[in-house]
């Protein structure tokens, strides 16, 4: 798969150009301590010319017609590429907590496997102790899943869903 590169990218962001967009789509979240619920999502990565792009997501919940019911979440954060090609994604949440996620992108095609190398709570954020996050592009569409370990359940599924690029 070919993709219009940005001339404005740097070029050390190339390997990520695939993100670079607004998305919207659908996914399902479930943990073993709330309720599985169907979500909608949109994201945004974009860039200012400097190397790193910028992240903003925002999820609501959907009911059965897949009206909007409320709004869910939403992350503010940063994708970096190092030196020695490693991949950083910082995010930060209005529940109080900070996630910085490291990892590598897959050579062969446009995907990306992260872990949390730290995480911040602030004294009122819900236990949160680590996450996996895997990010791909796939027939024109944006994959992502999450798991986590946070309330004193081990790292499993908690997130996924499926973005199709708008605009």
């Amino acid at each position: 798969m070919v993709f219009e590169l940005d001339v404005n990218l740097p070029p050390a962001l190339a390997p990520l150009a695939w993100l670079v967009g607004r998305w919207e789509g659908s996914g399902v979240a479930g943990y073993p301590t709330i309720e599985s619920v169907h979500f909608g999502q949109e994201i945004i990565c974009s860039h200012d010319g400097r190397p790193f792009l910028e992240w903003q997501s925002h999820t609501w919940l959907l009911n059965d017609a897949g009206e909007k019911i409320r709004p869910l979440a939403s992350e503010l954060g940063f994708w970096r590429i190092l030196e020695d090609g490693e991949i950083e994604l910082l995010l930060t949440h209005p529940f109080g907590v900070i996630e910085m996620y490291a990892g590598r992108r897959d050579p062969t095609k446009p995907s990306v496997q992260l872990r949390t190398d730290g995480v911040l709570r602030s004294p009122a954020a819900k236990e949160y102790n680590a996450g996996t996050r895997m990010y791909g592009l796939k027939d024109s569409r944006l994959l992502w899943v999450m798991d986590m370990a946070a309330v004193g359940q081990t790292l499993q599924s908690h997130v996924s869903a499926q973005l199709q690029r708008v605009g």
